[in-house]
């Protein structure tokens, strides 16, 4: 049984190469920095995260895209001695390549693609060194945005990103809705295209076609789609958007995947992740084998001191320079905006820095002074629906906001440092719940104090924090934020279980 999920939390399209005895994988991250993480593994199972695709201003265009916007879908290969990914920066600048020697280390700043013009983008070889670029043909830009022209293709010239023909629309699934995340792959002398349709909600799924060459004409596999969890009662959903690779003990596919609660698996909290599974071939089309998720998966608990430079797991909102971000002595210290709104969560770029939720179960506390200014703690889906506890001086507020609803609670604090803290607990059906605490994925808890002296302030629904209320295509993201003057935070302490 591999290990499920591979990488928890908001992690969604992962995309994976093999090299030599490496694999390394990428998902997207939409509107946050760093952009693109990048994982290694050496069994193509456990998954050590080593960096990102953009760590500085300029390779994304994130600072002003809406919502949802920013770095979709990636593709992650291996070339003629360097690495090689594709990526739509969706309205930003629009299809990316960049390209790096070590995936650990610096990649390039990006090359537009020019007549490509789409999602997913694709990227491979043939034989004699033709680079194809296949992709979704989603227009996120000018009169006809949304307009959807189905899986395209074109021969481009990676270096420059200019297309070198018009494109060709391929096969494009069964006819279910979203042809999207074309994978074209050259197996046995054969050309496989894989893709997702049916929407990335619970109609996701995988289905694929083969060919004599990477032009097609494509046939589709006799049973399609090949790999989806639509319409059954496994505890996760939404499974598709799949990417194949060989390992020593054969095919893998790695796809995307949500862990939905509540009595009809409604409410997924931590948006989409990856999982894996393995593939069969019979009679040249791949069976994918129904994965399970791995029980009885330890408790995580770190604590992060802001002594040293931050990790890999922090993110900002639409911002790369984070000029309002210091360390003063093993502290975190962020000012506020000049002009930040009166809920300073709802910024369109919040002074703000958090992790991944990343399991179901979770707590996230941090020491808070906010002498010199007013913060707090944020659990975030995004600038319309986050749940907060702020403190200013002596005053704590806790705060539900919903689109254009806000409640709050308050409560009188000592002067000086106090800790904050945001938990979840999962909701398992059983008896004596009545139909909405049944309905729900978990229960939200903002509270303040620690130990005995620890005081919850509110108990929140936590469906309204799910990438199905909000149609985000993240997940929920912690973390510290100023709202006014300047606040310093210290031991960042986050612990969580899946039990």
């Amino acid at each position: 049984m591999l290990l499920n999920p591979a990488v928890s939390g908001f992690h969604p399209d992962p995309s994976v190469v093999r090299v030599g005895d490496d694999y390394y994988l990428a998902c997207s991250s939409f509107e946050y920095f760093p952009g693109v993480p990048l994982f290694h593994s050496t069994d193509a199972e456990h998954w050590t995260p080593i960096g990102h695709v953009v760590t500085r201003p300029g390779q994304l265009a994130i600072e002003d895209v809406p919502t949802g916007g920013g770095a979709w879908a990636p593709t992650i290969r291996f070339h003629d001695g360097q690495f090689w990914l594709t990526v739509a920066d969706a309205m930003g600048r629009g299809g990316l390549i960049f390209t790096a020697t070590d995936p650990a280390g610096e990649w390039s700043d990006g090359v537009v693609m020019v007549g490509a013009d789409g999602i997913d983008h694709d990227i491979t070889w043939d034989a004699d060194g033709t680079c194809y670029v296949t992709y979704s043909g989603l227009l996120l830009t000018g009169p006809e945005f949304g307009t959807h022209l189905g899986i395209q293709q074109v021969r481009m010239d990676p270096t420059t990103g200019q297309a070198l023909e018009a494109p060709r629309s391929l096969w494009s699934g069964t006819g279910l809705k979203f042809p999207e995340a074309p994978h074209l792959y050259e197996i046995d002398g054969t050309w496989y295209l894989m893709i997702a349709e049916g929407g990335t909600e619970r109609g996701h799924g995988v289905s694929i076609a083969r060919g004599p060459s990477p032009e097609g004409p494509f046939e589709g596999a006799p049973v399609n789609p090949v790999y989806s969890h639509r319409s059954t009662s496994h505890p996760v959903q939404n499974a598709g958007h799949g990417d194949l690779v060989h390992t020593d003990d054969g095919w893998r596919m790695v796809l995307l995947g949500t862990r939905p609660g509540g009595m009809s698996q409604m409410f997924a909290p931590l948006g989409r992740e990856t999982f894996t599974t393995r593939v069969a071939w019979v009679d040249g089309w791949p069976v994918v084998e129904r994965f399970t998720l791995t029980p009885d998966l330890p408790p995580v608990e770190t604590t992060t001191s802001f002594a040293e430079p931050l990790g890999l797991e922090w993110l900002s909102i639409r911002d790369a320079e984070r000029g309002w971000l210091a360390r003063s002595d093993g502290r975190l210290v962020i000012t506020a905006p000049d002009d930040a709104p009166p809920v300073a969560m709802d910024a369109h770029r919040p002074h703000f820095l958090g992790r991944r939720q990343l399991h179901l179960g979770s707590r996230c506390a941090v020491r808070v002074d906010a002498s010199s200014g007013t913060g707090g703690l944020s659990v975030r889906y995004d600038e319309r629906h986050h749940y907060d506890v702020e403190v200013s001086g002596g005053r704590l507020v806790a705060r539900v906001r919903l689109d254009q609803l806000e409640q709050t609670w308050e409560a009188a604090v000592p002067d000086g440092p106090v800790e904050l803290w945001i938990s979840t607990t999962p909701v398992v059906p059983g008896p004596g719940l009545d139909m909405p605490d049944l309905a729900t994925c978990d229960l939200v808890r903002l509270g303040y104090g620690s130990g005995a002296d620890a005081v919850e302030l509110a108990v929140v629904d936590g469906r309204y924090l799910t990438s199905d209320v909000t149609s985000s295509f993240t997940g929920r993201v912690t973390g510290m934020y100023a709202a006014s003057g300047t606040v310093a935070f210290e031991g960042f302490e986050y612990a969580g279980h899946d039990a």
